[in-house]
């Protein structure tokens, strides 16, 4: 009988240098010097961290690494996904290779055949979409999902997501749709007027044309990327200038969501985020 070994985990040096890939490319798009600064000194951190940050992980968790000096929960948890990964989603995402059905198809239990199904049935294409999926009952409704297989998805989420024995009503509430939809304006307009850095999506972009615009931005203590989506199905659909996907930190963890054009019902014509629509006619109804 044959085993497979897991590859070694990413050494201080190796996870640095995508540190400084991180930083140089929030540069490059003209995130604020205080984002960049953070990752670059997460990064020399780590060079001068004699312990391997691995062995800290496996021995004290996340806990561990936050307590070393100019490491907060957001460059833990990015050192968590490259020990146990060996890659790194916001690097693809800076790339503009942001690709939603691999990342379901990462959770133990999903694969590729159903994160696909997943994500065109239920137009989830995010790791908190998923939860909430699996908790609410529908993802029990999709072919191929049984009650152990949920059981396990919602097992594993919680651990990666660190949200164990808490249910997704019982989470931090998420920005108003007012302040998505604000973030989603701010894009909009500055992509037509041209202001905005474009980078080249490694994804369905055969000629490497620099044609997706990037946004960094904040409110209030929040971090926000923004970037039309760049997905199969929306290249299918051709809603590449239309879907906006907004990425934001909360403390915890990296959340998504998308917000579209409305085509039909009481928001036709309206910008709207997805699973969110009714806030969104209370937003416009009270004209906010």
């Amino acid at each position: 009988m044959t085993t497979t070994l897991a590859p070694p985990a990413l050494s201080n040096d190796e996870i640095a240098r995508r540190f400084d890939d991180v930083a140089a490319l929030l540069e490059a798009q003209q995130a604020g010097q205080y984002r960049v600064q953070a990752w670059r000194a997460g990064a020399e951190r780590l060079r001068h961290t004699d312990r391997p940050a691995a062995d800290i992980l496996a021995d004290e968790g996340l806990d561990g690494l936050e307590a070393l000096p100019d490491i907060g929960p957001a460059l833990a948890r990015a050192i968590q996904e490259l020990v146990q990964s060996g890659t790194l989603a916001m690097l693809r995402r800076l790339h503009g290779d942001s690709d939603p059905v691999a990342l379901l198809a990462s959770v133990p239990g999903v694969g590729p055949t159903l994160a696909r199904r997943v994500h065109d049935e239920l137009d989830i294409d995010t790791l908190e979409g998923l939860e909430a999926a699996a908790h609410d009952g529908r993802l029990a409704g999709v072919p191929g999902f049984g009650a152990k297989r949920v059981a396990g998805i919602r097992d594993a989420l919680a651990t990666r997501l660190r949200r164990r024995g808490r249910l997704p009503d019982e989470m931090p509430a998420p920005p108003s749709v007012s302040e998505l939809l604000n973030v989603d304006r701010e894009y909009r307009e500055k992509a037509r007027r041209n202001e905005l850095p474009l980078i080249a999506p490694r994804r369905f972009n055969p000629r490497n044309e620099r044609w997706l615009p990037v946004l960094h931005t904040t409110r209030g203590g929040r971090h926000y990327t923004a970037l039309f989506s760049n997905t199969a199905l929306a290249h299918r659909l051709e809603r590449t200038h239309d879907w906006l996907v907004l990425y934001y930190d909360g403390h915890d963890g990296e959340h998504q969501c998308t917000v579209v054009t409305a085509t039909r019902g009481a928001l036709k014509g309206r910008r709207v985020v997805r699973g969110r629509e009714a806030e969104c006619i209370a937003h416009y109804h009270t004209g906010r």
